[in-house]
């Protein structure tokens, strides 16, 4: 059975939407019926993909590269807590990559629902950043049910793109 995002979020209005630039947020771009009705802000990449496909919205740039590096995981932790002390959302939303952990960590602590959406094209094996988040994550989610052979009790929502 799918669920809808409209299910795994709501009432939440106020959204944060953490993630890689390229593939991640692509995904998330793809929902932007869905999004587009809530108070949002981003924390991507300073790219020149993210620049152009988030040119109208509120952004914070986060560090990068951040799969393995740790002087840039503690930089994002610090913007985590600088970001979520500023305006809490009603939920972190994010599809990953590794920038998202330090906000799902702080998040989980306030009492922030947090929404992963693992990446449509991970169907055999567990994304690093999804196996750190699960743990954090108040609704872990996956796009295509042959997923949950990897993410057992986790929310279908269906293919983003």
């Amino acid at each position: 059975m799918t669920t809808s995002l409209t299910d795994v979020v709501e009432p939440a209005q106020d959204l944060l939407f953490v993630c890689s630039s390229g593939g991640h947020l692509s995904q998330l771009m793809a929902a932007r019926p869905w999004w587009e009705r809530h108070t949002r802000r981003w924390v991507t990449f300073n790219l020149t993909d993210a620049r152009t496909q988030l040119h109208d919205e509120h952004v914070i740039w986060a560090y990068h590269p951040t799969t393995r590096n740790i002087p840039n995981l503690v930089r994002n932790l610090g913007l985590a807590v600088r970001v979520l002390r500023t305006r809490r959302p009603d939920a972190i939303v994010s599809t990953g990559a590794a920038v998202a952990f330090p906000f799902f960590v702080l998040g989980r602590i306030l009492g922030i629902p947090t929404i992963y959406i693992e990446v449509v094209d991970r169907i055999d094996t567990p994304t690093l950043t999804g196996r750190l988040c699960r743990p954090f994550s108040t609704t872990f989610c996956v796009q295509l049910p042959v997923q949950l052979e990897v993410y057992p009790g986790a929310t279908v929502i269906g293919p983003l793109i």
